[in-house]
């Protein structure tokens, strides 16, 4: 069995630091970090990773100031443009998670122009995490199932933790097999609280404009020479 990760979920992180180590205002090390982010996609594809989760936006960054705020949702909506062709030349599919209803009306028809766009795409998964949280990801599914069991559909009691996992932003990808934060930080800032459960946590403190190719195969390298237990005292066969 490849030891190539199915699903690689990345938290981009440093952008900011980037910029200021460089006298640049934050804009350009967003800027920068988008670009990179073409050449991981790229890369993750060549690499065969099936599934790409990249946290663009999560719900708590509402609280930066509003002129970053804007220059990062006009960066999206600008990015999503220019990619989108290539991305679907290259037969990426294309799906956001996360809350859409505080986006603008014409950042939301983007993103499902992109997702509609690239639908019949057989490719790599491309999942980007836009206004989301872990917490709210587990709050939305639990109101989701109590719904349920107030309408007469569901027994709290029948309540499984792959039923509850189905309904998650991740429901239809599965949970990541490698996490990958870049800028040092060593926490997973409620990305994916249910999902990375059993995922492999990689940090590094490359700043995400200068993670490029070579840095994610050493992430790939790293996650290859892991023995993955799931909580038994050796790995499941199909994991070797």
């Amino acid at each position: 069995m490849s030891s190539t990760p199915k699903h690689v979920a990345v938290i981009m992180d440093g952008n900011g630091r980037w910029a200021s180590g460089r006298g640049l205002p934050r804009a350009a090390g967003h800027r920068a970090g988008a670009k990179i982010a073409h050449e991981i996609v790229e890369s993750a594809s060549k690499a065969g990773v099936g599934t790409l989760t990249l946290f663009a936006f999560s719900s708590e960054n509402w609280k930066r100031p509003r002129p970053e705020v804007r220059l990062l949702m006009d960066l999206l909506r600008r990015t999503i443009r220019k990619e989108l062709a290539s991305l679907d030349a290259n037969n990426v599919r294309m799906h956001f998670i996360g809350d859409r209803t505080r986006f603008s009306a014409a950042l939301a028809n983007e993103m499902k122009a992109a997702e509609e766009r690239t639908a019949s795409n057989t490719g790599l998964r491309l999942l980007i995490a836009v206004d989301y949280g872990g917490r709210w990801d587990i709050v939305r599914r639990t109101r989701e199932l109590a719904a349920a069991c107030g309408r007469g559909e569901l027994e709290a009691d029948d309540i499984t933790e792959e039923q509850f996992s189905e309904g998650l932003s991740l429901g239809p990808f599965g949970p990541p097999d490698l996490f990958i934060r870049t800028g040092g930080e060593r926490r997973i800032s409620n990305f994916l609280l249910w999902d990375l459960a059993y995922s492999e946590l990689y940090f590094t403190d490359v700043l995400w404009p200068d993670f490029g190719p070579d840095r994610l195969y050493d992430a790939l390298d790293w996650y290859a020479g892991r023995e993955r237990r799931f909580g038994s005292l050796v790995a499941p066969a199909a994991q070797r």
